[in-house]
């Protein structure tokens, strides 16, 4: 018998999700190509990105397949390493109606590769806040297979996917 007691687990009060890939470029190749709007236009937003990821700058994503331009507001900026953005959440989905992603850039193999890693959280614990996230994830996990064959190919991967 077992003299150990088992904690009850704790409540799930938020949700979160993180993916990642690598991609065969220098961490600051990267960094930028996520950080500058025309490079994420080509790749990622599908209707145009305008302002690069720094603080204080006036930023808005807009996708084909989710029209209408997405104020973007960024947390942090720390080439070629750190990003973090907060931006709107589908209503209801979380308690600010807004949710931050992190992207993580590793340099990995002498600075020939990077490990990209994106997190986003504040999610509710409900059905509404669990579709949006699985939503954001499977859009999160498009943009980096897109981010890599646009930097190792120069493929537009999303290019006529949506429309």
């Amino acid at each position: 018998m077992n003299d150990q007691t088992s904690a009850a687990p704790a409540a799930l009060t938020e949700l979160s999700f993180t993916v990642s890939g690598r991609v065969a470029r220098p961490c600051a190749a990267v960094y930028e190509a996520v950080a500058d709007p025309e490079q994420l236009s080509a790749y990622f937003t599908t209707g145009g990105a305008r302002g690069r990821l720094e603080p204080g700058a006036d930023i808005t994503w807009d996708f084909a397949d989710f029209p209408g331009a997405f104020p973007v507001t960024v947390v942090e900026a720390a080439l070629p390493h750190r990003l973090v953005i907060e931006w709107g959440a589908a209503p209801g989905a979380s308690d600010a109606d807004s949710t931050r992603v992190v992207f993580e850039f590793e340099s990995l193999d002498d600075d020939t590769r990077t490990l990209v890693t994106i997190t986003e959280t504040s999610w509710r614990a409900t059905a509404e806040g669990a579709k949006a996230a699985f939503g954001n994830c499977e859009g999160w996990t498009g943009m980096l297979a897109a981010l890599k064959v646009w930097l190792e190919h120069g493929i537009k991967l999303r290019e006529g996917f949506y429309r």
